[in-house]
């Protein structure tokens, strides 16, 4: 196991004029938009797709992979840790496939903020941005909000495939009912939005859109693009809305007309044993919950999918845990037991299939995947922190510390940074903002942490104010 620190940080030090990249529409001195990208880091980046995985919910590390099997009962939990292929980490007994694959991960265990709602921590996590505005955290979508990874890497490092630049799997996510923030493309618009796959899990799954209505073949939809083309000539695209409607029509008609994007969604060209790797669950009552011990019986597919969509070229998959409605780490009540019983067994086996199936493919020095949640777990159980129904078997929203896992993307594999206390509850060593993890993300995917990037009514807004973590970037 390979223990990173890094260096000081100098207080108040902000980015010089000369640090700041700025990205907006035409050129500069002559430059177009990826070449000023590669001028401002002639590698590129290390890593050409990412797979965010988003553990909605708040998992626990201390019952995942910092335990700390040394502390009072109350705190260190009911789990006992197990040894992992990277000598000297442990995890949780329920992760046992995760154990046999950890030699590729890189764990940051000292992430932190102070944002105990799960909306606001979403959009946090999702962006990287401080979910308040106005002096009011930001619980839903709205259009001048910041934009997720997958659509900045959409604007600023489109593919030009038929693909979608930035998928979403399996649905939107929700939570008292409304989406949460994060997920759509903020005030970058309709070109950026993800395109949202569905379960793949599900017996008789289409994808939403690429299946063209028995009395449309694909000539008369050449027609019908022909014939739009004419019409959209004629119009001034003065409206942005306009302009986004067409975004969404070209967009579906070279998913509909492009075999590659049927190819990549369907997952009945993968062996059997391979879908079975990823975890199959067909017999799991699709109505319950998991907190219900419904289980996650999309999970294994979703995860799949993902590899599929990045071997098939595109940018960005948000992968979350949970369906719709279901915020699977939020384990307010019954906390061991759910893990136990109805999270850990699907996610074991998805995640470590995921890392383990991109590793044998050679894609994971190329792919950045990243696992967290919006925020942690109390360090006590039965702790109070929040409105939402913890009971003395429960462990509440904590912010204060938490984990973030890595594999891939050029990262130095088996590395620990940062540490939490004795008690998991706050950074010993090395503390890191969201911030910082996603100005990690954007260096590592080629995108100086520093750029620019415009609204609709071209007002600058800095990617992030966070630092990059020196002592990962090599």
């Amino acid at each position: 196991m390979l223990r990173l620190t890094s260096r000081p940080r100098r207080p108040g030090l902000g980015p010089t004029r000369r640090d700041v990249l700025r990205i907006g529409a035409g050129t500069l001195g002559g430059l177009t938009l990826p070449n000023l990208i590669r001028a401002a880091d002639p590698a590129g980046g290390k890593a050409k797709s990412l797979i965010f995985f988003f553990l909605e919910g708040g998992p626990a590390h201390q019952d995942l992979w910092d335990m700390k099997p040394e502390a009072p009962e109350n705190v260190r939990g009911d789990f006992r840790p197990i040894d992992t292929s990277l000598p000297g980490l442990q995890v949780c007994e329920h992760l046992p496939m995760t154990s046999r694959i950890a030699h590729h991960l890189t764990l940051v265990r000292s992430v932190h903020h102070a944002i105990v709602d799960h909306n606001a921590g979403a959009y946090f996590a999702l962006t990287g941005k401080p979910p308040v505005s106005g002096g009011s955290l930001i619980v839903g979508p709205r259009p001048e909000n910041f934009p997720p990874f997958g659509a900045v890497l959409a604007k600023l490092r489109p593919t030009g495939r038929p693909l979608p630049d930035f998928v979403h799997v399996p649905d939107w996510m929700s939570n008292l009912g409304q989406f949460l923030p994060g997920q759509d493309a903020g005030f970058l618009g309709a070109e950026c939005q993800p395109f949202v796959s569905g379960d793949p899990s599900l017996p008789e799954y289409q994808v939403p859109g690429l299946t063209l209505p028995a009395e449309v073949p694909l000539d008369r939809l050449e027609a019908r693009r022909s014939l739009l083309d004419a019409v959209d000539r004629s119009i001034d695209h003065a409206w942005p809305v306009i302009d986004g409607m067409d975004a969404h029509y070209r967009k579906a008609y070279e998913l509909v007309s492009s075999r590659q994007a049927r190819r990549a969604f369907d997952l009945s060209e993968e062996p059997e044993s391979v879908r079975e790797r990823y975890g199959l669950d067909p017999d799991n009552p699709r109505e319950k919950e998991a907190r219900q011990f419904g289980g996650l019986p999309h999970l294994g597919q979703c995860a799949l999918l993902a590899r599929r969509l990045i071997e098939s070229g595109v940018r960005t998959v948000t992968l979350c845990t949970g369906a719709r409605y279901d915020q699977t780490w939020d384990t307010h009540r019954q906390h061991f037991p759910l893990l136990r019983r109805s999270i850990l067994p699907m996610f074991d086996r998805a995640f470590s299939a995921l890392i383990e199936d991109l590793h044998d493919r050679r894609l994971l020095d190329e792919t950045l995947v990243v696992a967290l949640g919006e925020f942690g777990r109390t360090p006590r159980v039965g702790q109070i922190t929040s409105d939402a129904g913890a009971d003395a078997n429960g462990r509440d929203h904590w912010p204060h510390c938490y984990t973030a896992l890595f594999a891939g993307g050029g990262l130095p594999a088996g590395a620990i940074f940062g540490a939490s206390d004795q008690f998991a509850a706050y950074p010993a060593l090395d503390p890191v903002t969201p911030q910082d993890i996603t100005a990690t993300i954007y260096e590592l995917m080629g995108i100086p942490h520093q750029t620019i990037v415009r609204d609709p009514l071209d007002r600058p807004h800095l990617l992030t104010d966070g630092r990059p973590i020196r002592a990962l970037l090599g």
